[in-house]
């Protein structure tokens, strides 16, 4: 069964999303494919080196076995001093063969002369010896009236110098009639040489079947390693997954979808999630920022046309009446004429007021001084007084406050807020001016007795062009009030409701006096 076959078969036992999973993200360049081959690769080589170095020792010692056997009878033989003729004899013969046998395990014990082997496997695998002598010309001998059979004249024929072979310290690897063994020899008393050899055929299957079993187990593992790996690679990855429909959501335009938690995330995905959410709030907010200043920019173009279009229109009309010879009247014409000042006057305001919304929103440096805004409450209060003197108007800013400020803009600031008041309230409401320093920061307050604003107009009060109930004025004289403000890092707070009056305080930051 391939690695595929076995991992559907998990999935099928894991449930329907994990075999989805598997099917959809099987390509061979996902991480979580590169992550298994990457394991079984290291498993397969592991697999192999330690199988090889079992098998190469498992052959050592076996060998080290059946060469320990061979150099035993060799010795045995080559100690004894016998000679050809005494080994035909049948005595000489018998005892000899049984001495052989017993060295190479038939006997199950040690011969005459023999060292013995080590343990029973050895013994059960030292067999199919063959036993030669080799005369003066180099052809098989008749020992004991049993002619050469073809394994012993194949041996003859298979080793090539008899001499140099029984002068070697250890049995040397041959090939007799296509099967392997180890052969030795020995020299007799009258010059002959006996040859020893013992079939390896039994090794050789041993160890071809401890290389499969090896395999086999190694294949299983193997197997085994890469459907584990998979489901688990599979499980930890699940918050990368949700990274990635995460984006694929926020690029489609749902830009409020996060990166959910995992109870399977390790440290630096999670971490990884944090980061992203992070960056995804960020991306939202200015996203919503460039969308809410658009729409102010759309909005602030369209008002700035409607208000520049209504004194441009007044004006038209009356030169278009002056250019038809309409105005006959000296008294209409002078009429005109104020009126077409008034509206280029109004004009002039406004442009005024635009350019300094505009100088704001660039965020201008800040002349500042030393500024005693007591004083300025009190001459702003003193100037309401002369323009209207039938407003009931309290102060409440004895002695001095000195402030780090920008001179102009406070004036302006407190010019606009009692503009404010002249404009939306009757001339016979009574009006309260204050400064005071409290906490580390400086508080005006211009509170009125007029009407009040709505709720929900009281939201809008700073914003471009917005006049509470369609009233009077320009809508820019409290934007830039919040605009000055802000460029001295401070604040403007609005308490109104309707029939209570409005009651606006600017909160400035208390910065070192030189």
């Amino acid at each position: 069964m391939s690695l595929f076959g076995i991992g559907v078969g998990w999935g099928r036992a894991f449930g329907p999303g994990w075999s989805r999973t598997f099917h959809c993200k099987r390509g061979i360049h996902s991480l979580r494919v590169k992550l298994t081959l990457a394991n079984v690769a290291l498993l397969a080589l592991g697999i192999v080196v330690a199988s090889g170095v079992s098998v190469m020792g498992m052959r050592l010692y076996l060998l080290d076995s059946v060469d320990t056997q061979l150099m035993s009878t060799r010795d045995s033989i080559g100690g004894s001093r016998v000679t050809l003729e005494q080994i035909d004899s049948l005595t000489a013969f018998a005892a000899l063969t049984d001495r052989y046998r017993s060295a190479s395990g038939d006997g199950g014990g040690g011969g005459s002369g023999s060292s013995g082997v080590g343990s029973s496997n050895a013994d059960s695998l030292v067999s199919d010896g063959i036993f030669v002598v080799i005369g003066t010309g180099g052809r098989p001998m008749t020992v004991a009236g049993f002619a050469p059979t073809d394994d012993q004249r194949a041996l003859v024929a298979a080793v090539s110098d008899p001499d140099a072979l029984a002068g070697d310290d250890a049995p040397h690897d041959i090939r007799v009639r296509h099967a392997p063994y180890r052969v030795t020899a020995a020299h007799l008393a009258d010059g002959s040489t006996v040859l020893l050899a013992t079939s390896t055929d039994a090794l050789h299957d041993v160890l071809g079947k401890a290389l499969k079993l090896d395999l086999a187990v190694g294949t299983l593992l193997l197997a085994l390693l890469a459907v584990l790996t998979m489901f688990s690679v599979s499980r930890r990855m699940a918050p990368l997954e949700d990274m990635v429909e995460t984006s694929t959501a926020i690029a489609e335009g749902d830009l409020t979808r996060r990166v959910p938690s995992s109870r399977e995330a390790t440290l630096e995905v999670e971490q990884l999630r944090v980061a992203l959410n992070t960056m995804l709030h960020q991306v939202e907010s200015a996203y919503r920022t460039r969308e809410r200043s658009a729409a102010q920019l759309r909005r602030f173009v369209a008002d700035a046309s409607h208000e520049l279009r209504t004194p441009l229109s007044a004006i038209r009309g009356y030169l278009q009446l002056y250019d038809k010879g309409m105005l006959t009247d000296p008294v209409e014409r002078r009429r005109a004429w104020d009126r077409m000042n008034g509206e280029a006057d109004r004009m002039g305001r406004l442009v005024d007021e635009l350019l300094t919304l505009a100088r704001l929103d660039q965020r201008p440096e800040l002349r500042l001084r030393n500024v005693d805004l007591s004083r300025l409450v009190r001459d702003v209060a003193e100037d309401l007084r002369v323009q209207e003197p039938e407003r009931p108007v309290s102060v409440s800013a004895e002695g001095a406050l000195l402030v780090r400020a920008d001179e102009s803009g406070l004036r302006q600031v407190l010019g606009n807020l009692v503009g404010n008041v002249r404009t939306h309230t009757a001339g016979d409401v009574a009006v309260r001016l204050g400064v005071e320093r409290v906490g580390g920061v400086v508080r005006v307050c211009v509170a009125d007795e007029g009407p009040g604003v709505a709720e929900e107009d009281a939201g809008r009060i700073f914003d471009r062009f917005f006049r509470a109930g369609g009233g009077a004025g320009s809508g820019l004289g409290l934007a830039i009030v919040q605009g000055v403000v802000l460029a001295h890092g401070g604040s403007v707070d609005v308490r109104t409701a309707p029939g209570e009056g409005l009651a606006v305080t600017v909160t400035l930051p208390e910065r070192g006096v030189c």
